[in-house]
């Protein structure tokens, strides 16, 4: 890429042909306050007026995250005019929000406070009367609250970046303008895939998961049994929200800290990812054996399997009848647990601890009840684990090393790791498919061709003792979408297929810490680009430091279906452990 010369502040300096003067400056050592570059990709046009600048060649003050550099332009940030400029636009926005700042879920990781810090914004510098308030609360997974919206358009632009979707848009014109789904509708009443995608680029409290922390609470004041199961991609994660590098598994001080939050177990999903590649593996087997449907799709993210049921609901057979990990997990918690411990079921409590603001939608689906008992009773995501753990005076840092609880289910294998990254879920199976087709372990137990943390589309071609297997892993929706539209057109050569609803998969989920470079100093500057990578690394990483590395060889796995379901996809397997779908109609 060709350099253009350019001057910041007097200064010669250089930056590639092509950046803007937001990403030049940011090169060249400079940090002028934004709100909406520097996120993921998903920029608006210009409209926050955050970043205003002096440039030569413009007329007047210029947003610097769409304006290119040219040729020997010279940039001034720290003039009068630039300075008091940003401060009244921050100002303005503040005019218009709501300030419960106290009460709100984003208080230490809110942009528009950071950067009324740095722009040094007035408090009450314009009075005025506000824009009409909006709130939504009637979806399970996501809250909406316009008061505190600044209209940046991030969220519109992950949820089409992401997923090739319009849910967001801009309603309303002039003062009166709001973000929403279509009409002004619920999240609940719109084709809304829960993944919380828009939640996790929201600069401000706008958008929120819906939390549950108070259902926990009542459970244990209520005597509960309140059992705690915690997905794989929330130790690659957690570890950020207390100043840890990102990527830093935390699982030991993860397990600390729940027990002393007061659940009674402490369990890994890592062993309902285990019990799900018994269920899924056989299942594929099964429809390759016996000219069942294909490709098999799997059905572990909960976002995709929305998606599904809304937009192509013809092809929902295609999709594996096993529920997702934490359900199987928790269908397990209920009916086995609680039957070893001479406990009623309904005294039992499972909280599960997820990347994902799609599971809390997912759990109260009717059809994954057993006998009227829901599976699972609240989702917290790793956000609001963190602030648990916060609220109770834990240092985590000090807290020790400790184990999962392995009664009954502590143990899980390197391929139950992995479920939280893209591509994780198709070499687990693969992992166990291969023994169920040559009676042995593969030598080289990794299948590198399915691994990747980026959003896209993977494929590959395996020879399985003589029995073609062909495969694909897409995450996120629009990438999904290109291989459902071949499925649709008959023109599918696959057998199964890994679909994930976000991006990079469950170690980006939409309840996973916040992203953020105006947070995070100590990072490298890449870290957009990397900390996918880096979360997707803590996880393979301990797959290599296991001793056992596929489903299949998990001792209390082996036990589980010697003492209590028999065989993979076995009547009582069916009844516990899978599910079925619904199509459009669910949304009317």
């Amino acid at each position: 890429m060709a350099k253009v010369n350019i001057k910041i502040e007097g200064i010669p300096c250089q930056a590639e042909e092509g950046m803007t003067i937001l990403e030049a400056a940011k090169v060249n050592g400079y940090e002028i306050p934004s709100l909406c570059a520097f996120n993921h990709g998903e920029c608006n046009s210009g409209s926050c007026r955050v970043c205003l600048v002096e440039a030569t060649g413009a007329r007047g003050l210029v947003a610097s995250c769409v304006y290119p550099i040219a040729e020997g332009m010279e940039i001034k940030i720290s003039s009068p005019k630039a300075l008091e400029a940003r401060r009244e636009s921050v100002e303005l926005l503040l005019s218009n929000h709501n300030k419960d700042c106290q009460q709100c879920d984003k208080n230490g990781k809110c942009e528009l406070l950071h950067v009324a810090k740095i722009t040094g914004a007035r408090e009450k510098a314009f009075e005025g009367g506000f824009s009409q308030t909006h709130i939504d609360r009637l979806a399970p997974s996501i809250v909406r609250d316009t008061s505190k919206c600044v209209l940046c358009g991030r969220c519109i632009a992950r949820c089409e970046n992401a997923h090739g979707m319009g849910i967001l848009g801009f309603e309303g014109r002039g003062f009166q303008t709001f973000v929403s789904p279509a009409q002004n509708r619920s999240f609940a009443d719109s084709p809304c895939i829960q993944c919380g995608q828009c939640v996790s680029v929201c600069p401000t409290g706008a958008l929120m998961e819906h939390s549950e922390i108070d259902k926990i609470d009542e459970a244990f004041k209520a005597g509960k049994h309140v059992i705690a199961q915690a997905a794989p991609a929330v130790r690659a994660a957690l570890g950020e929200e207390f100043g840890y590098p990102i990527g830093t598994p935390v699982t030991g001080k993860m397990i600390a800290a729940m027990r002393r939050l007061g659940f009674e177990r402490v369990y890994d999903v890592n062993f309902g990812a285990d019990l799900t590649i018994m269920e899924e593996g056989t299942e594929l087997l099964n429809r390759i054996q016996t000219g069942g449907v294909l490709p098999m799709i799997t059905s572990c993210s909960p976002g995709w399997v929305n998606y599904a049921e809304y937009n192509y609901s013809d092809l929902l057979p295609h999709l594996s009848s096993c529920k997702s990990p934490h359900q199987m997990q928790g269908a397990v918690i209920k009916a086995y647990w609680a039957k070893k411990n001479n406990i009623d079921p309904k005294d039992v409590f499972v909280v599960s601890v997820m990347p994902c603001t799609a599971k809390k939608y997912e759990k109260e689906r009717e059809a994954l009840k057993v006998n009227g008992l829901a599976d699972v009773d609240a989702v917290i995501t790793t956000r609001e684990l963190a602030r648990m753990i916060n609220r109770s005076g834990m240092l985590f840092k000090k807290l020790p090393d400790e184990q999962w609880d392995s009664d009954i289910m502590g143990d899980y294998s390197g391929a139950g790791v992995i479920f939280g990254v893209t591509g994780g879920v198709m070499e687990a199976a693969l992992r166990t498919v291969y023994f169920k087709l040559t009676g042995k372990e593969k030598d080289q137990i990794t299948f590198e061709e399915v691994r990747g943390h980026e959003a896209g589309i993977r494929e590959a071609s395996l020879d399985i003792n003589g029995t073609t297997v062909n495969v694909a892993v897409a995450s996120g929706m629009k990438s999904a979408k290109v291989l459902l539209d071949e499925i649709r057109e008959g023109k599918s050569k696959y057998h199964f297929i890994e679909i994930m609803g976000c991006p990079g998969g469950c170690i980006n989920g939409g309840g996973q810490p916040y992203v953020r470079p105006c947070f995070l100093e100590d990072e490298d500057d890449d870290i957009l680009d990397t900390y996918k990578e880096k979360r997707a690394k803590a996880l393979y990483s301990e797959d290599e430091r296991l001793v056992i590395r596929q489903s299949h060889n998990n001792p209390q796995i082996i036990k589980l279906y010697e003492d209590f379901l028999g065989e993979p996809n076995s009547h009582k397997a069916h009844e516990l452990l899978h599910t079925v779908y619904a199509g459009k109609e669910r949304f009317k």
